[in-house]
């Protein structure tokens, strides 16, 4: 009682901002409906300077914004996601597997469609995960699929019991990535106190606690591997990068960004080693950094084993290509390559400009893999950052929860535009405020200008500092 009394007495400000945010938060998980634009933004635009204030005025007191963060959390516990309904089809795939089918090898649409309800509430599940998910053949791979598995074994059949199963779930990674992100930012020296820009940022905690997006649990691997990286425990960084992969694909796009971190940091260890100057050890770094390959793709081929047929093969690679190529939503430079294609033939070239785009993201990702010497956190943080966010401008689609792996990752870096992204990718949604739920170009190009103006500001600021250092 005294140590309350001692917080509301020495912290009024950060504690009726946390009052203030808690109000806001359960009107969020319990009194929302996205069609309402207007209470959406106000409600989103009014926590981000809630947990601003929160912030500043706290002084960085590290155990109150941990417990903050959490209670924010927990005040979602209880609440059905209302942003997103991929949560149906994460509880289809887990009672999928409890009933011992392989949810790679079915869609819900050749059990429904032919009157067969293989799980517990097959129809109101089916019904909420939309035509769309339910036409298609799962893209989650396996280490997601055993979150939706023990929300289906503790959940019994209650729709709620599992979406309360995968929050808790999704909570305590966010912790994990609190505890590593933490000590890995005080092992580099910087303010320790960033990470609160990540885990006390509404984006973050409305995207993945409220609405059950697991790139919260793959960021807490893809943290925890760099830390291990850092720590020089690479092999055991390999594994925990694989477990990243496993359960969203999108880390695989990093690999080869850790080149020079192998490759460069050879010579450090061999002029540790070595007395005799004139004494070589050649292909030391490759050797390592094709072991870091080896381990990471062994054991993300072991999390798929159990899963594995070639029926499996097919339907999984043509779902995967299907999402990161057929489907547009939130795009930028897609867009204005869409409507150059209307405007020269008359019709939708997204079967060319699909194929196009993602070849320029790979020379872009391997431009920073082999010209930029990413050999210590802060740098290959920076290279990924940017890498990532070429890739999401080149992308058909954008959903919001994409760009949480960007403020992760800016933490370790001098960037800020990802949490000037994290305020205005609301405006993304106001595309479910029609029936068609058909996106306002307009709107989404003011979200860009927006992204785009302080994207290209900062690395203008960078390359400023760079000469004037040099």
């Amino acid at each position: 009682m005294l140590g309350l009394s001692n917080l509301i007495k020495y912290h009024k400000t950060p504690v009726l901002f946390i009052l203030l945010s808690s109000i806001f938060y359960v009107s969020f998980a319990y009194d929302l409906i996205r069609t309402d634009t207007l209470k959406l933004l106000l409600l989103y635009l009014a926590l981000f300077v809630f947990a601003f204030q929160i912030i500043k005025t706290s002084g960085f007191y590290t155990r109150l914004l941990v417990v903050v963060a959490i209670l924010l959390r927990l005040l979602f516990l209880f609440a059905i996601p209302n942003l997103s309904q991929d949560f149906y089809r994460f509880i289809w795939d887990g009672r999928m597997i409890l009933e011992g089918l392989n949810p790679y090898l079915y869609t819900p649409d050749s059990f429904i469609q032919n009157g067969k309800f293989p799980v517990a509430q097959a129809q109101e599940l089916y019904n909420g995960m939309g035509e769309l998910s339910a036409s298609h053949f799962t893209n989650y791979p396996p280490l997601n699929q055993l979150c939706f598995y023990l929300a289906a074994l503790f959940s019994g059949k209650s729709i709620l019991g599992s979406v309360v199963v995968m929050r808790v779930i999704i909570i305590v990674a966010d912790i994990g990535t609190l505890y590593f992100g933490k000590k890995l930012l005080e092992r580099l020296k910087l303010p320790s106190n960033r990470i609160f820009w990540y885990i006390l940022n509404p984006f973050i905690i409305i995207e993945l606690t409220g609405n059950l997006h697991f790139e919260g649990v793959m960021i807490f691997f893809l943290v925890w591997s760099l830390y291990l990286l850092h720590s020089g425990k690479w092999k055991w960084a390999a594994v925990v990068m694989a477990c990243s992969i496993s359960v969203k694909l999108i880390p695989l796009m990093f690999l080869p960004v850790f080149f020079w971190w192998f490759v460069n940091r050879d010579k450090i260890e061999i002029l540790k080693q070595v007395q005799d100057d004139n004494t070589e050890v050649p292909y030391i770094g490759l050797i390592n950094l094709f072991a870091f390959y080896a381990i990471v793709g062994v054991t993300t081929i072991l999390l798929f084993i159990p899963f594995f047929s070639m029926e499996f093969i097919n339907n999984y690679s043509k779902t995967v290509g299907l999402w990161f190529g057929n489907f547009e939503f939130n795009a930028s430079i897609y867009y204005l390559a869409r409507e150059l294609g209307y405007a020269i033939n008359g019709y939708n070239e997204i079967a060319i400009i699909g194929k196009i785009l993602p070849m320029i993201s790979l020379l872009i990702i391997l431009s920073f893999s082999f010209f930029k010497k990413a050999n210590t956190i802060p740098k290959l943080t920076t290279s990924i950052l940017l890498a990532f966010t070429c890739y999401l401008f080149l992308s058909t689609t954008v959903h919001p929860w994409y760009i949480a792996t960007l403020v992760i990752l800016c933490v370790f870096t001098n960037y800020k535009f990802p949490l000037v992204w994290s305020v205005v990718i609301i405006l993304s949604y106001l595309a479910y405020s029609n029936v068609s739920n058909s996106e306002n170009l307009w709107v989404i190009g003011l979200e860009y200008l927006i992204v785009f103006t302080v994207f290209l500001w900062e690395i203008r600021n960078t390359k400023i500092n760079k000469k004037a250092n040099s």
